[in-house]
């Protein structure tokens, strides 16, 4: 019997489903919102109400059912100043900047979704993808190696051996309980499972009460989040401060976001709406600062526990906001039980899951530009943070286009029986092929009559008209003509959009008849084409 590991099954959800997988889903939520709460300066109540309102709202309205929002490292990492600034004006300033900081980027990520921006997330190439995915699987394993120390220090000994030991059995469990019954999420059953040992075993290790208090905190129990408006001056200076954060917020929630939207997609054969996410984002991160939440945005490692338990609708992610919520007023000495160990073993397998290991098997079948770009975004993400890796992958993968099709520009060149030069354009012609398609002319020894066909070209940008225009220049100081033939109806507004600037006569095609209303000059034209060819 050959043993296969399949991480995520190709199914369609249930209600059971959804239920159990979103209960999974609440369970590692709380160590993760209690991790970035330290990350960022705040209280882990502030981190717990910002995953349960990130995850309510987006379940709600958001544009991928299934996919898990909450509080995230990426913006933990960017709040961690704005805070730092915020307590330097006064005593707990820093949290009410913060809320004010995450309306205004609420804004902006809900005008994103109003204006259907969602879909420039489709310019990201896969090379990118890949990156991405890999790099945030770095990130969650170097993350859940932190779960490793106490009081700053390595564990060792015993109780390093136990930790272990609990993560591998936790592992071992997802990976071989699916083989009997895919009843009940292996995740759930992994942490159910190492927790009654632990407690009924007595044994000692790192919980997530502990957790909490190592890192300065009491308890996950609180009450029902409250509507307040942020207490800050509202005058030019605060917003000089806020913006700047508001943006970058704003840009790294919508792109990992959008990214992890993306993945899900992939993972579940099904497609979300990226304008309807950003807006739901948007939505979540206002409430958030109204209501003393830290805000965030989708979490790929949430979203592929979710998916993996069988978590495919809506309900998945409100169940899992609305435990979330359960656990905080009711439930936080039981879940303060649960052994960090359990939860790093499942957060292991996510990376597992999430890392795209076809990487490898691909290294030597790719364009050498693409596998740079794979590694650039990986580096990128683990080093710096997503939206600076993602964005450079996108630069990068676009300046290897261009200077592909740049080489892909050619004339062929012919004289008809009447002497006029025919040069027949292959290849678009925009800012990089500009050079290489002026070289392809021979001015000097060309008759008076030169026509440019673009039948199988296009003029694509400014840069292109413009060298359409010097080009014209050299013919006229030569004393001799050239027309342009065969230009798609867009070529031909860019050309007559720049008629101050573009000296050339269009030659509209005959066959198709581009902008007909110039059909009485394109008549006078070709006679006088032909009076100059029999002359």
């Amino acid at each position: 019997m050959k043993f296969e590991f399949k991480f995520i099954d190709k199914k369609q959800g249930s209600i059971k489903d959804d239920i159990l997988s979103g209960l999974t889903v609440a369970l590692a939520l709380v160590p993760e919102a209690v991790a970035f709460s330290f990350v960022a300066g705040v209280s882990p109540i502030v981190g717990l109400y910002g995953a349960f309102m990130m995850g309510l709202i987006t379940s709600l309205f958001g544009g991928r059912p299934g996919m898990i929002s909450g509080a995230t490292g990426a913006m933990a990492v960017v709040m961690v100043s704005l805070v730092q600034q915020g307590n330097a004006m006064g005593d707990g300033q820093g949290l009410q900047y913060l809320f004010a900081t995450l309306v205004l980027a609420g804004t902006i990520q809900a005008l994103f979704g109003f204006f259907k921006l969602g879909k420039f997330i489709r310019l990201v190439p896969h090379s990118v993808m890949m990156g991405f995915v890999n790099g945030l699987a770095i990130v969650i394993f170097l993350s859940q190696l932190n779960m490793f120390k106490t009081g700053g220090e390595w564990l060792s000994g015993t109780p390093l051996y136990t930790m272990l030991g609990l993560v591998a059995l936790t592992m071992a469990i997802m990976v071989l309980l699916p083989k009997l019954s895919k009843a009940i999420p292996a995740a759930l059953v992994g942490i159910l499972v190492v927790t009654a040992i632990v407690i009924f075993g007595n044994i000692e290790t790192e919980t997530v009460r502990s957790f909490i208090q190592s890192g300065g905190g009491d308890s996950i129990k609180a009450g029902l989040p409250t509507f307040n408006v942020p207490l800050i001056p509202f005058n030019l200076h605060t917003l000089e401060l806020i913006f700047p954060y508001a943006l970058i917020l704003a840009a790294v929630g919508l792109i990992e976001s959008l990214m992890t939207l993306n993945l899900v997609d992939e993972l579940t054969e099904t497609r979300g709406s990226g304008n309807r996410e950003a807006a739901a984002q948007g939505l979540a991160n206002i409430v958030n600062g109204f209501f003393g939440g830290m805000g965030g945005c989708a979490m790929i490692g949430q979203s592929i526990i979710n998916i993996k338990s069988g978590g495919r609708g809506r309900l998945s992610g409100i169940f899992a906001a609305v435990m979330l919520l359960v656990f905080i007023l009711f439930a936080s000495s039981y879940i303060e039980m649960i052994p960090i160990a359990a939860l790093v073993g499942v957060m292991f397998m996510v990376v597992i899951g999430t890392f795209a290991w076809s990487t490898f098997k691909i290294i030597n079948k790719i364009p050498l530009s693409d596998l740079i770009v794979i590694i650039l975004v990986t580096g990128l993400t683990v080093i710096f943070d997503l939206a600076i890796a993602v964005l450079a992958g996108v630069i990068v993968s676009a300046l290897v286009f261009s200077w592909e099709n740049a080489k892909r520009i050619r004339a062929r060149k012919s004289v008809d029986e009447h002497g006029i030069k025919h040069y027949e354009i292959f290849g678009p012609l925009f800012f990089g092929s500009t050079a290489l398609f002026q070289s392809k002319f021979d001015v000097h020894n060309d008759p008076n009559e030169v026509i440019v066909d673009f039948k199988e070209s296009r003029i694509a940008d400014q840069s292109a008209i413009e060298a359409i225009n010097k080009l014209a220049e050299r013919y006229q100081k030569a004393g001799k003509t050239i027309h342009l033939r065969h230009l798609s109806k867009d070529c031909i507004k860019l050309v007559k959009k720049a008629e101050a600037i573009c000296d050339v006569n269009v030659v509209e095609d005959p066959n198709y008849f581009v902008a007909i209303d110039n059909y009485n000059k394109l008549m006078k034209l070709q006679t006088k084409l032909n009076e100059n060819a029999t002359s």
